[in-house]
């Protein structure tokens, strides 16, 4: 089995469908979070939400929230799509920087290299757990820079012998 496609195997093998359940999922639907493409090695998400009456702040900005939200588990998923079953991998913590405010479409591109990867896979051959951090831009319609999110993910092999430990 390749393990860059474990979760696209578990949706019958495409992206496509993938794409479609996150969509549908309840909190994204709700603050009108989509998910435009994600590639098919799993390498690349980009997630956009149009300004709507019920995803608005006080202000008719975009609600912090929501942006924030726009961010919740890529890097985790992706991760776990390209390092396969032998990882277990967990959204640790986030942090958000609110630039500017969101007046429009607010769109996040989500990349993960390869080098990235073998890094992780490097360091937890002598730790027991490591801790990459993560950032994503989101930006308006002209490309200027709303908010960063820096995401901390938790990342350990399963034959880690500290399994037990607290995260």
């Amino acid at each position: 089995m390749n393990s860059r496609s474990v979760l696209l195997q578990l949706l019958g093998g495409k992206s496509s469908r993938l794409r479609r359940w996150i969509n549908l999922w309840p909190p994204f639907l709700g603050a009108g979070i989509r998910v435009q493409h994600i590639a098919s090695d799993m390498k690349a998400v980009d997630v956009e939400m149009k300004l709507r009456f019920w995803n608005a702040n006080y202000v008719g900005t975009q609600f912090g929230g929501s942006l924030f939200a726009m961010t919740d588990a890529f890097y985790m998923l992706m991760l776990m799509a390209n390092l396969g079953r032998d990882y277990i991998v967990w959204d640790k913590a986030a942090t958000i920087r609110y630039k500017k405010p969101g007046r429009g479409t607010v769109r996040a591109e989500f990349r993960l290299s390869d080098s990235q990867i073998d890094d992780i896979r490097e360091k937890l051959k002598t730790l027991p757990k490591y801790e990459p951090a993560f950032t994503v831009e989101l930006r308006d319609n002209s490309g200027l820079v709303i908010a960063e999110v820096e995401k901390l993910l938790h990342v350990r092999r399963k034959d880690s012998p500290n399994l037990t430990q607290k995260r």
